[in-house]
């Protein structure tokens, strides 16, 4: 039987005031739990796929409500490796118009950090797995992280399982290292990379400033030999108003096909570009012809800035809807 999708990567505690409020302006916090690939596999869970996610925490209450989260959201939580240390947080202000968002991490000693290769059986994980993803914040956690991280994605490729990258550019987790000679050797031939392209330029050095998206993933598949490359693009308004769209090359040599751009009014727009990847992988599971894929991947992603806390909770029909509504019928 297959497991649909396993993702990789750190779980961390979220802290957030109410809309509107500035960090400790008052003494509430709103937590919840998120990650990027944890944010991938909750929101292909929720469009009707098995989703298992792998990653380390720590023995303690936390790492235990951490796994019930996970669970709730109907993630197969058996391979979670529980170790010592942290589970780290991270600090969410939402912004308001003019103000930004602003987000403060607080994520050293965390217990993925020191998650070894021979710590998780991959083999056993993957057995039957239909994709592997993962995304560059788990290859900037460190060696043994890393380690651990090339040991998934070389046991995927070894059992044909497809793997999904999403770049995911975190500068401040690369301060000071090159992110190239450690991205390049992973996104080598990978089923589907998705990225921005202030990601794709930092990352691994592919598309002048002028580029366009088709033109910088075209270099991107030449180069790298990707079978699909997504890339989405975020027009900031301001906090409260984006301009959401994405394009593909679902294959090498295939036409450009990119989405109609959404207006949303931004609920939250952390876990947005998970939320894209999350329905691209349905789409492709689904067999959807490529312009059908990227729409409904795109509208996924849209919907998840209206939904607050970074997993994304809707539905395939909820995402049918907002395709209709907005093509007025």
């Amino acid at each position: 039987m297959s497991t649909g999708l396993v993702a990789f990567g750190e779980l961390m505690l979220r802290f957030s005031p109410p809309a509107g409020e500035r960090l400790l302006q008052s003494p509430v916090l709103r937590t919840n739990f998120g990650g990027s690939e944890a944010n991938v596999a909750v929101g292909y869970a929720q469009l009707g796929h098995p989703a298992t996610f792998v990653t380390a925490l720590p023995p303690s209450v936390l790492g235990d409500a951490a796994i019930a989260a996970l669970r709730a959201e109907g993630l197969d939580t058996r391979h979670v490796v529980r170790r010592e240390g942290r589970l780290g947080t991270y600090y969410v202000e939402g912004g308001s118009d003019c103000r930004p968002m602003r987000v403060v991490y607080d994520r050293e000693h965390a217990a993925i950090r020191a998650l070894a290769p021979d710590d998780v059986a991959w083999e056993a994980v993957l057995d039957g797995a239909t994709w592997l993803h993962v995304s560059g914040i788990t290859a900037a956690l460190g060696e043994t992280c890393l380690s651990t991280l090339r040991q998934a994605v070389a046991t995927a490729r070894r059992l044909g399982v497809r793997t999904s990258v999403d770049l995911n550019w975190r500068p401040a987790l690369w301060a000071g290292r090159d992110p190239q000679p450690v991205l390049v050797p992973l996104v080598d031939d990978v089923a589907l990379l998705v990225a921005n392209v202030h990601a794709i330029r930092a990352m691994l050095g592919i598309g002048a400033d002028e580029a366009d998206a088709a033109t910088i993933a075209r270099a991107v598949q030449a180069r790298h030999g990707a079978h699909a490359v997504a890339v989405t693009t975020r027009d900031v308004v301001s906090a409260s108003r984006h301009h959401w769209q994405a394009g593909w090359l679902a294959a090498r040599g295939a036409a450009w096909h990119a989405s109609p751009s959404w207006d949303v009014q931004v609920t939250d727009r952390v876990g947005g570009g998970d939320a894209f990847v999350a329905g691209l992988l349905h789409a492709i599971d689904a067999g959807m012809a490529p312009q059908a894929a990227i729409d409904f991947a795109a509208a996924t992603g849209a919907l998840k800035l209206t939904v607050p806390g970074d997993f994304n909770r809707v539905t395939v029909a909820e995402v049918e809807q907002a395709m209709r509504a907005r093509q007025g019928r």
